[in-house]
């Protein structure tokens, strides 16, 4: 979930600037140096707490390959950080956009809806096609290359 975090944080706060995590305009637009730094102190507890959540997640990833009774593999890893990144763009655009309405993907937009809308489909698309890398993943025999069946 970090990755996904750090993915909106960067591209849309820092890169494009299009909203901030708590917006104080209508366009999310600050109108004052002052109302900037407010908001950029906020999208730095925002990173903050995206650090914390990443660090913890490799804790528990560094834990469980120490017992892992099953091989891991690069789509098991890649699977499981793109659904974790849709897991979070999904959850986040549930709360920060739909129910608080703190920010929008792109706030004061005239397709300000379709923007959210696109990027919660989003969230859900890169959960299924990251749940179903892993699992397919997991399920295959050992050896098995990327995309082949195991059976003949």
């Amino acid at each position: 979930m970090g990755f996904g975090g750090f993915t909106d944080g960067i591209v849309l706060h820092q890169i494009l600037g299009w909203h901030h995590l708590v917006c104080v305009t209508l366009d999310c637009q600050p109108t004052s140096i002052e109302q900037l730094q407010i908001q950029n102190t906020q999208d730095g507890y925002f990173h903050l707490g995206l650090w914390v959540v990443t660090l913890l997640g490799t804790a528990m990833l560094f834990r469980a390959a120490r017992h892992a009774g099953q091989g891991w593999s690069g789509r098991v890893l890649s699977g499981s950080m793109l659904a974790g990144c849709g897991l979070f763009d999904f959850v986040e655009g549930m709360v920060d956009h739909q129910i608080l309405g703190i920010h929008h993907v792109y706030p004061g937009h005239s397709h300000q809806l379709l923007y959210d809308m696109i990027y919660l489909a989003a969230g859900v698309l890169f959960f299924a096609i990251g749940a179903w890398i892993t699992l397919a993943a997991l399920r295959a025999p050992e050896g098995t290359p990327p995309g082949r069946s195991s059976r003949p």
